[in-house]
């Protein structure tokens, strides 16, 4: 919108979008107006606001972003040398993401670019889990999370927008719906940055978090092609993350209690 010299009008729940997101949107000129609900209500009040106004609603709801979502299933394939992976383990919040990709990975493979079809595994927070509560008990629609309740604010959202299309990529792909609670997608944010040196969002250690319990539990095999999706960057939503470390030792500028705090 900027760079088009476009008005931008973002509408986000109060005290609820991670202070990382909500910089860039100020930085780039938005008008941000909070409203005091959640993700939900925020969505169904720029609904009304794009109808009354005339506003394009760039949201998930928009079949053009699914569009340009797809094409991160194309890179996935392109990466793994034109082939998909077995499994592709994926953060769900209001659902767009799973879909686009499962769309992008069946077109593929309908153009007879890629030979297999992944199986789509789609991640929660227990804290706001419809999608995975309809799928294991069998429904065929989700009841809605009033008050969802999780770390991870890019999936704190108790009623997705796409469900629908979530519902059909796991189902089609015969995948999984899981959830995982805070403790599991901060332990897994921390993993992910001490043994691989990536720092993501607690929204996107939630697919690691997945992964990790679907092979302690052995419901996934450890010899699988897997890809988890973790875009999402850590500087993004970094509050978690300072709540959770160790603050920085603090010392005099002497050499001597710089070489005990090394040691230490």
């Amino acid at each position: 919108a900027a760079r088009a010299g476009l008005r931008c009008i973002i509408l986000i729940p109060h005290g609820a979008v991670a202070l990382g997101k909500l910089a860039q949107s100020i930085i780039y000129g938005a008008k941000v107006i909070a409203i005091r609900g959640n993700f939900d209500d925020a969505l169904t009040m720029i609904i009304e606001a794009s109808k009354s106004f005339g506003l394009y609603l760039l949201n998930s709801i928009n079949p053009f972003r699914i569009e340009g979502q797809k094409t991160a299933a194309f890179e996935v394939c392109e990466q793994l040398g034109w082939r998909a992976p077995d499994r592709l383990i994926i953060p769900v919040g209001n659902a767009a993401n799973i879909a686009a990709y499962w769309k992008g990975f069946r077109e593929f493979y309908e153009l007879g670019l890629i030979r297999n079809l992944p199986v789509m595994t789609g991640v929660q927070a227990s804290g706001s889990s419809p999608i995975v509560q309809a799928i294991k008990e069998g429904r065929d629609s989700i009841r809605p999370v009033k008050n969802p309740v999780t770390v991870a604010t890019a999936i704190r959202i108790g009623n997705p927008a796409s469900w629908k299309k979530a519902m059909i990529a796991i189902r089609e792909s015969k995948g999984l719906a899981e959830s995982v609670t805070d403790e599991e997608i901060l332990s897994a944010q921390r993993l992910l940055a001490r043994k691989e040196g990536l720092f993501v969002e607690p929204a996107s250690a939630s697919s690691i978090a997945c992964l990790k319990n679907l092979i302690e539990s052995r419901v996934i095999d450890r010899d699988e092609e897997i890809v988890c999706v973790a875009t999402g960057h850590g500087l993004k939503d970094p509050d978690s993350a300072i709540k959770s470390f160790q603050e920085p030792v603090v010392i005099k500028p002497e050499f001597n209690m710089l070489k005990e705090a090394i040691k230490g």
